[in-house]
């Protein structure tokens, strides 16, 4: 991509997603993730239902008056934007390829983030941890992110969640909210997972395209894995094939969420068909 087409990207992908997290995300998202506790304010005049114990005794005993104590939630969060990007990651069949979803999941979390004032960072991973961008607050350091998303050359094909996750471990000290968006095409993390979970606050977003799901009726075809650079010819008007492609598809999905399921983390699951705006919301409230 050169470097015009690049920023008119980034501009529209910043439009559209800083908009979306100043009117629709930035409540819940406050809502969502709580901060790392409460820290003193300042001292006000006692109140008739206060709590006796937020009384500051010091300040009553000098101004002989009731005094209590006010405190305010500790907001600011760390968060962590896990993204594979595999080859299975850059195909499409509707509306848009799954990376293409992902860009857009991530800058809306991003501009979310830093409209309360948090750091983002962003790792991304295929057999491989292949970049990290330490997290920072603000505006510029968030169509830095853009600008990688849009601009991605993988040097892996295959999936290597278990790697990056004990990347994040070694390397992430603070507890942080982290965000792994892929299609989860990938096994054996559970371990790893079940260790982020300790620290970190973990969330799947798995994103789909129709292809990955229904197996299109149209004869004999030729199909290539694009992680595994394998081809073979597939019968696709044969029912039971379709139904072998499909029961792959919950197979895979399945893994994903029990495995989230057991490690205590949350997931979501997100089509390229579909308008990401009603799971998102859906999904920050019910964390309230």
């Amino acid at each position: 991509m050169d470097l015009k087409e690049l920023l008119k990207g980034v501009r529209k992908i910043e439009i559209k997603s800083n908009g979306l997290s100043n009117h629709l995300f930035a409540g819940e998202y406050h809502t969502a993730f709580k901060g790392k506790g409460m820290s003193f304010s300042e001292v006000r005049d006692y109140a008739f239902g206060d709590d006796i114990k937020n009384i500051d005794w010091n300040v009553t005993a000098r101004l002989n008056s009731p005094f209590v104590k006010v405190f305010e939630e500790e907001r600011e969060l760390t968060v962590v934007l896990m993204v594979d990007i595999s080859a299975s990651l850059f195909l499409g069949s509707i509306r848009r390829q799954k990376n293409q979803l992902i860009t857009e999941l991530c800058a809306v979390l991003s501009f979310s983030a830093i409209a309360n004032n948090d750091k983002v960072g962003l790792l991304l991973f295929s057999d491989k941890v292949e970049k990290y961008i330490p997290p920072k607050k603000g505006k510029g350091h968030i169509l830095l992110i853009i600008r990688e998303l849009l601009n991605i050359e993988s040097k892996g094909t295959t999936t290597n969640l278990a790697n990056s996750l004990e990347f994040l471990n070694n390397v992430v000290k603070k507890k942080s909210i982290v965000f792994i968006l892929s299609d989860f095409l990938t096994s054996d993390f559970e371990k790893q997972l079940t260790h982020s979970k300790r620290k970190h606050d973990m969330i799947g977003i798995q994103v789909f395209d129709p292809i990955d799901t229904t197996l299109p009726d149209v004869g004999l075809i030729e199909i290539l894995d694009v992680e595994s650079g394998q081809k073979r010819w597939i019968d696709t008007s044969n029912a039971q094939t379709r139904y072998d492609y499909h029961k792959q598809f919950i197979s895979n999905t399945n893994l994903f969420k029990n495995a989230f399921l057991k490690a205590g983390a949350d997931t979501i699951s997100i089509s390229t068909k579909e308008d990401y705006i009603k799971p998102l919301i859906k999904f920050f409230k019910n964390r309230v």
